[in-house]
């Protein structure tokens, strides 16, 4: 199943902070959603549920594929930027992020876009306060036309 609207790849990307592991897995089938790619640097939480491994043995139960993918994690000093409102600094240094150490494992997620539904998970509800714009944007390099769904 390739993950196209008229023709244009599409990507989903999604924040479970106000939402329980179920509410998480029923808003990824309903979007249609069949791979989860976590983009948290460590993907631990203290919300029951949202550690990398009761996580991904909730999505696989669900048939959603999972992959942690700790390259495109945001590191802490540009995580603190964006929670103390520095959205400005945090963008633009977790940007150069992207285009240095993290390259690689951008490109590979470029390339698999459109293979599988495939939505992006941090922790944050809202994308704008979140990294995931960045690797939204940074997609929009390799894919022009990407159309974004955030759930």
């Amino acid at each position: 199943m390739r993950t196209e609207y008229l023709g244009v790849p599409k990507v989903f990307t999604i924040g479970y902070e106000r939402r329980t592991p179920e509410e998480l897995v029923t808003d990824l089938l309903s979007a249609g959603v069949r791979r989860v790619v976590d983009v948290r640097e460590l993907p631990l939480s203290r919300r029951r549920g949202f550690s990398k491994t009761p996580l991904s043995e909730t999505l696989d139960a669900a048939g959603i594929t999972y992959e942690h993918v700790r390259e495109l994690g945001n590191p802490k000093e540009h995580r603190e930027l964006y929670k103390r409102g520095l959205l400005e600094e945090g963008r633009a240094g977790y940007s150069a992020h992207l285009s240095n150490g993290s390259r690689t494992a951008l490109l590979n997620l470029a390339a698999s876009i459109g293979s599988i539904p495939t939505c992006l998970l941090c922790v944050e509800e809202q994308t704008e306060m979140c990294h995931r714009g960045e690797i939204v944007a940074a997609l929009r390099d390799e894919h022009p036309s990407l159309a974004v769904q955030h759930l």
